[in-house]
């Protein structure tokens, strides 16, 4: 049962089969005899150590969930602090803001609405994941019977406001004043980018926001909750380019990531996002680390150097996007999922944040959205192609032998890189394939060498 819910990064099901509230308490009980055993090793006494930090968002099952997630908690002798209906970056706020032992949100993110599941997060808003701590929880929600009474307490707390202020430290002071005015496009995907946006930014003076999907309380999904699907972001890319707008937004259902389009209404991809925003940021501390995603664009590195900035290439994957960012204490970080990474959020990841920061670049660039992001636009891109293969490693190992004059390495499954074009091949994480991305220096070349590619890597996988 529990193999079926527990994921690389966090645990994801159906609901109620296989998760449902006895599987929910039990997992409960397991992340608080983690965190409480963490809090301990560090020698930590004080009552803050005892608590853990609980958050939920608007789907249908997530009130049951986090119920009996709280009753597994208490039974492990966790005090909780319930913050509500929340967005999942809140949470590592909230853990931070109240110096808790961790906090867990009850979310299944983009997933559609029969989904659910829990993001575990340690102390310092650090993340848990499979070979850090996941498969821990699980172990001890098996060893769990679910009989335990309640030995911890539970409190319930408002930090809107402390979020908000926390939140605004990335906003233009223009725009908190009014002195300067943006028009932007924001669908929140039918999910808790509709609660966070009318609390942190709706009576920003200098902001115009044209809402799209703001309704979360129904358990329905107009679009699926994905940004990265471009299909998802008609809407918002509609409204930028009908209402003037200067850029459209559009959020996943728990609001940690984010997708940008122009005033054109065309999508801009998170790697040239991250190489545009990183200039504002070593504006501000010269000399940082920027953490990339290694599936990026060369000119994300190339741009990041400009700047007199240290560009860090990342294993893809927000564990490893944090773990970097902490290890080299970069200042800001990006990867193409859509997740962008703050020092001064914690090194964690926040769809506000990047909200923030975007509408606040926007604002001291002199042009356009679109202007701002053709620098980046200097090579060409596949996209993500999948493919499927009975043999994983073997199909990179031909990769690998097709081009022995290639530069490569194996940071994150295989990249290949041949000078004029590279392509990087990963197994998911979440799924039975292995992911293409190539970029060469002509539209013609990407299509030949994918072509080539593809050939060595199984069935591709018609989106």
């Amino acid at each position: 049962m529990f193999d079926k819910v527990f994921k690389a990064y966090d645990v994801r099901a159906t609901v109620p089969d296989p998760l449902n509230p006895d599987v929910a308490r039990r997992i409960g009980f397991g992340c608080a005899r983690l965190l409480l055993e963490e809090a301990d090793a560090l020698g930590r006494t004080d009552p803050a150590s005892r608590r853990i930090v609980v958050g939920r968002d608007m789907r249908p099952s997530s009130p049951s969930l986090v119920e009996a997630l709280k009753a597994g908690m208490r039974a492990a002798g966790a005090d909780v602090v319930d913050v509500g209906l929340v967005d999942t970056p809140f949470i590592y706020f909230a853990v931070n803001h109240l110096d808790a032992a961790g906090g867990v949100q009850t979310t299944a993110s983009h997933n559609p609405i029969q989904y659910n599941g829990f993001k575990v997060s340690r102390v310092e808003a650090k993340p848990v994941g499979k070979g850090s701590g996941l498969e821990i929880i699980q172990r001890y929600a098996e060893e769990d019977d679910g009989s335990g009474e309640a030995l911890g307490q539970e409190t319930t707390v408002d930090l809107w406001d402390e979020y908000r202020q926390h939140v605004h430290q990335f906003l233009h002071p223009d725009l908190i004043s009014g002195k300067q005015k943006l028009k932007v496009a924001v669908d929140a995907s039918n999910g808790m980018a509709g609660t966070f946006m009318p609390k942190v930014f709706g009576d920003v003076p200098g902001l115009e926001i044209i809402e799209i999907n703001y309704e979360n309380d129904k358990g329905v999904f107009v679009h699926e909750p994905n940004p990265l699907v471009e299909a998802n972001l008609r809407q918002v890319r509609d409204a930028a380019v009908e209402h003037g707008a200067a850029a459209g937004i559009c959020f996943d259902g728990d609001a940690d990531r984010c997708m940008v389009v122009d005033e054109k209404g065309l999508p801009v991809g998170c790697d040239l996002l991250t190489a545009w925003l990183a200039g504002s940021f070593l504006s501000k501390c010269p000399g940082s680390s920027i953490v990339y995603d290694l599936r990026s664009s060369h000119s994300v590195p190339e741009i990041i150097e400009q700047h007199g900035g240290v560009p860090n290439r990342s294993r893809v994957g927000h564990v490893f996007m944090k773990g970097k960012a902490r290890e080299t204490d970069a200042v800001f970080g990006g990867e193409l999922s859509g997740h962008f990474y703050f020092r001064d959020n914690f090194f964690a990841d926040s769809g506000a944040m990047a909200f923030a920061a975007v509408v606040s670049n926007l604002l001291d660039f002199d042009g356009n959205m679109s202007d701002a992001i053709a620098p980046a636009r200097k090579y060409f891109q596949s996209g993500e192609i999948n493919f499927e293969t009975p043999d994983k490693q073997a199909a990179m190992d031909a990769l690998v032998a097709a081009y022995p004059q290639a530069t490569t390495d194996t940071l994150d499954g295989v990249t290949v890189d041949l000078g004029e074009w590279w392509c990087n091949v990963r197994a998911s994480n979440t799924e039975p394939l292995l992911r293409l991305n190539l970029e060469g220096p002509t539209a013609e070349l990407v299509d030949e060498k994918v072509a080539e590619v593809s050939a060595l890597l199984g069935t591709r996988v018609e989106e």
